[in-house]
Parts: C-alpha cells; structure tokens; sequence
C-alpha cells in the first residue's frame, strides 16, 4: 500500500434488514417527491417522517399505530390509511401490506442504499455540493412565511387590503380584525378544535415577535410594520394569481368538456351553491337578490364595503331572547321557584330564548345567523351574533331597596348607559304587601323608579308577579322579530361609536348598525382593566350628588385627575379655584353644575382637611 494511498478501515459491514413496511414507505417517498418537485415545504415534513419509519424495526397494522413515532401526525395518518383502504379496495382485502407489490421497485434503507427511497443528508449534500459554499458550515435563515389560510395569514392579508382603502385609519381593533380575518382562515379565531387550547388568533403573537405586526393604544389598535407591510403585498399578490389561474383553468375545462359557448365570469358554481344554502329562494325577491350581490358599478359587495362592516341580510338571522343564567338559577325557596316559573313561562309562550352570562343588564336580544350544519362535521359552525338595541334590567321591589342601600342601583344605572345600546329599560316588579315591610318607606322607592325615567332617561315598564313580567318578553321578542325581519343589520365595532351607516345613507335598502355579542359582553365586564378616565369617574361618582351624567360633563373638558390639578394650579386665587367647575353645564336642560359641588370637589382633590 503505498502512503498517498488513503487509509481504508477494513471489516466486515453488518446489513441492515430492510425496512417492516415498505408499503408505507413507498407512499411516503412519492409524497416527499411530488412536493419537491412543486417546492412546498411539507418535503422536509414527510423526510423526517420517512427517516422515523426507517428506524422502526416492527411492522404496522395501520397508520394509526405510527402515531408513536416522531414526526407523523394527524394529517400525515390519516393519509397513509386512505391510501392503505385504496389499496385493499383494489387488491382485496386479504392482500399484503408488509411486502411490495410484484413489479414494483424494492423499498430499501437509507443506511445502507444508495438508491434509497429515503436519501440522507450526506447524500443530498453531495448532490449539490455548491450549497455549503461561503457559510461556512452555517444554514441560511428562511423567511418567517405564515402558511395559508392560516391564522396569521389571513391577519396579515386582512390588515393589508384595509391599508389599501382610501381613508382608511390604518389599525384595526382585535374584534373587527377578527371577524375580517375569519373569512380568509380556516380555523376559528374564538374558539379552539378539541384537544387543543389555541385558536387561529394565537398567531399573533408569533407575528408581533417575528416585528410584522405592531400592538399599541388601549383598547389595542393592530397595524403592519415595513416588513409586514412588504409580506402581506406578496402573499396579497400570490393570492390574487392564484385565484386568477383557477378561474382560468376552470373556463378550459368547461370549454373542454363541451359545455356552453357563453361562460358566465362573475360568478363560480360554489358560489352559487353557498348562496341556494345560506339564503332560500324566495319569489318576487329574485332582483333585490341580484342588487345584493352587485352593486351599481358592477363589483362584490364584499370588497367595495367598509372592512368593519360585517352584513346580515333579510331572511339570514333569527330574533334570540338572551337570559342571564343568574335570573334562572341560583336563591333557595320561593326565589328559587319563582325563577324556574319564568323559564316554564317562557317555553309555555314559545319564545326562543338562550340562558348564558350577560355582564350588564339581565335580558337582551341578539340577531344570530342562522347557520347549515355541515355533514360530517361534529361541532356546528359558529354564526355571527348581533346585539339589538334593547337592554332590561329587572328589579323586585326588595332587590331595588337591597341595591339602593349597597350602592349598586347607581353604578347598574351608569353601566347600562355606557354599555353601548341605546335603549335600556327598567322592568319593575311590584311586591304587592310586601314592599311595606322592606327597610326603606314606600315612597323612597317610587321615587327612586320616576327619577330612574324622568331624570336618567331609562323606559320603566311596571309589572305585577313574574307571569307578567314573561308576557312583556314575549310581546317584546315577537315585536322585535317583526321590527327586524326585513332589515339588513351591519356589525360595527364599539370603538367606532357612530362609524356605521344609518338607514336613509342606504336608501331603499333599510340596515340597523349593531355591536357583535362577544364585543358588547367582553366590555361590559364588570372588574375588567380600566383606564384613568373610567377610574376617575368612579371617584366623581362616590361625591354625594354627583350623578354619572355630572360626571360625564367634568371629563369632557377634564379628562384626567392631571389635568384636574393643572387647572387649579393655574388659578390665581383660593376663590377661583372654589368655582373652577361652577360653570360646567350637563344633561339635556344644560344646568350648571353649580358652585356647591364645584367646592367639593376643589377640596376632594386639593384640600387636607375634612369636607364640607
């Protein structure tokens, strides 16, 4: 042997015993192969999924034992077992599933083959020996590039094509990017599939790391950074051809097939399937149908309307009574019976109504769409849900002595004002003979019932026993099912007060701007984080005589306890600091707020001493 020679290890090499499914990795080998020569990533999925197989030395009765080993998961079993029933469907269900079919190429290791259905790293690093050269050992990192259709695909396409609106004010809020993501992703941005606790929303805080996305404000306003921005303008584009090659590749195969020579382009076959689904035909509404779907300059009103403005059409959504779980459990003895005496109330009268928990008020309506479930699937879609403009809260006469003396009538009060609908109401029970025996007189408390209607605006309706109180949901659920049935309702977002269209700016086509269920029920949380000028109105509020709506005038021109104490530092005399808000006016007859509360005020915020 000479020295220039190389060093050889001679031995004898021990052979592996080829693989106890071939079948399986054959399958797996034409998976990786077909992605590969399409350039998807999920090559390197089934790569390492094939490299798992090589190493398992015991045979499989079916893909659903592989689920042991690394890298094969749902999806990849699931097409395995659809190919092994294929398989026994054509080659009877007696055949072999641990050895090849005759004639086909032999299933080797990869250890040990160099014609291997599963190459090594070593093997593809020969192949292309250029790769390695300038890194110095050291991969490339890849792009962050969100899968489509996924969660934070779909956010970013949804934030990008609402940048491209003209006026548009360049963040979204989470509930209205939600519900505008919801449509370009196929899993749910609410709630999560069984067995997992992630939704499609958790993306994004992958988006916010990766500095694609950009969180501010309170309540948090979403925008694009750069280099989202720079991502979301070529996945928009991909998007868009690939939809523009579908439509093409669907004329020529009608053309092939021999079908007709005039191919209707603004609309698919799917679309009009999903649209004989989700609205029934009606006759005499076929044209008002076909002004829905195109507007008078011919484009989808999916893409021509506002990204917030989420439409229920007439016919698509149902009237639901919502009841608060604690007005049908809870309370021992007669309380306890009187409240299953509503709910048999409620079902003897037909209503259809929904008990779940309401953080403001003790009865609402919703507008929920009506949706089709889907064969096969286990749980039902998740229609969208808008809440009417009609609140109640029910009192008994003792539980208004009970909330009068504990404080909470006037923080209920505040809180339905500002919960966002615009038409609360008091349902009042009377207790008959009973109301003389409760710890505050009689009178007090019809008091407190006028100035409830005449001072803070609220509709009082007066009822005898509980039967009355479920005749006057009845009479208001079909009131309201008639009011709305020929409507169309548009979701707008809470932030936005006053952001959706009224019904004369649409003309013949009659709409109702409401709040989505899960925005209206997530802000009316009771303990939730509160920013500096809800806090300080509460503090306001606790001074004798200070109502919400005196409250309410003091922060439109002082908004923060900063700003408060700025002001007084700039006057000049202990007199003028005293009438600071003397001159406020609030309410409807813009009375002033006076100068008694204005000293009290003064001293609450400015003063040691005890107040007077």
């Amino acid at each position: 042997m000479s020295a220039s020679e190389p060093h050889r290890r001679l031995g004898r090499k021990r052979a592996l015993p080829p693989c106890p499914n071939p079948l399986f990795l054959r399958w797996l080998t034409e998976l990786r192969d077909q992605a590969q020569e399409k350039g998807l990533k999920i090559q390197y999925t089934y790569q390492k999924a094939i490299n798992s197989l090589n190493k398992y030395p015991l045979p499989l009765q079916n893909a659903k034992e592989a689920k042991i080993l690394q890298n094969f998961g749902d999806g990849i079993c699931k097409i395995l077992d659809d190919k092994l029933q294929r398989h026994l469907r054509e080659n009877g269900p007696d055949a072999p599933i641990h050895s090849l079919p005759e004639g086909a190429p032999p299933a080797g290791r990869a250890d040990n083959n160099s014609n291997s259905l599963a190459p090594t790293r070593k093997t593809n690093a020969a192949r292309d020996p250029g790769k390695d050269k300038g890194g110095g050992g050291r991969r490339k990192k890849r792009e962050y590039v969100p899968q489509k259709r996924s969660g934070g695909h779909a956010v970013l396409l949804t934030l990008y094509r609402q940048s491209q609106i003209p006026g548009s004010k360049g963040f979204m809020f989470k509930m209205e990017l939600q519900d505008e993501a919801q449509l370009l992703c196929d899993k749910s941005f609410s709630v999560p599939d069984l067995g997992s606790k992630y939704t499609a929303w958790s993306s994004v805080s992958t988006l916010i790391q990766k500095s694609l996305l950009v969180k501010t404000h309170n309540p948090a306003r979403y925008s694009l950074s750069e280099e989202g921005l720079a991502l979301a303008e070529r996945l928009d584009a991909a998007e868009r051809g690939s939809e523009a090659r579908g439509e093409g590749s669907q004329v020529q195969e009608e053309e092939e097939e021999g079908g007709p020579g005039v191919v209707d382009l603004t609309a698919s076959d799917e679309e009009e399937e999903e649209e004989d689904r989700t609205h029934p035909a009606k006759t005499g509404d076929s044209q008002t149908e076909t002004e829905t779907k195109v507007d008078a300059t011919g484009s989808d009103p999916q893409t021509s309307r506002k990204p917030n403005a989420g439409l229920l059409l007439p016919g698509t959504y149902e009237i639901v009574l919502c009841v608060d779980f604690i007005e049908t459990t809870g309370g021992g003895g007669s309380s306890h019976q009187r409240k299953q005496e509503l709910v048999k109330e409620l079902q003897r009268n037909g209503v259809n109504f929904d008990i779940r928990k309401l953080n403001v008020g003790d009865f609402l309506w919703t507008a929920r769409e009506k949706v089709a479930p889907v064969p096969g699937q286990l749980r039902a879609a998740v229609g969208r849900e808008l809440v009417l403009d009609y609140v109640i809260e029910r009192k008994r006469m003792d539980d208004l002595c009970g909330s009068i003396i504990d404080g909470r009538f006037r923080e209920q009060k505040f809180r339905l004002k500002r919960c966002g609908l615009r038409r609360p109401v008091y349902l009042v029970e009377e207790c008959g003979a009973a109301a003389s025996h409760l710890s505050l007189p009689e009178a007090t408390l019809q008091q407190a019932i006028v100035n409830t209607q005449v001072v803070d605006g609220f509709f009082v309706k007066r009822v005898q026993d509980v039967r009355e109180s479920a005749a006057y949901l009845t009479i208001m659920t079909r009131y309201l099912t008639k009011l709305y049935q020929n409507r169309t309702l548009v979701c707008r977002s809470r932030e936005l007060e006053g952001d959706g269209a009224s019904d004369e700016e649409r003309g013949s086509l009659p709409s109702c701007s409401l709040m989505s269920f899960t925005e209206f029920n997530h802000g009316a949380v009771k303990n939730k984080s509160q920013t500096v000028r809800e806090v300080f109105a509460r503090q306001l509020m606790q001074i004798s005589g200070l109502s919400g709506d005196k409250a309410a005038a003091i922060l439109e021109r002082y908004s923060t306890p900063y700003s408060l104490l700025s002001a007084y530092e700039q006057c000049s005399s202990e007199a003028e600091k005293e009438k600071l808000l003397s001159s406020i006016r609030y309410g409807k007859l813009n009375r002033n707020l006076g100068p008694a509360l204005s000293r009290t005020v003064w001293q609450l915020y400015c003063s040691q001493g005890v107040l007077t």
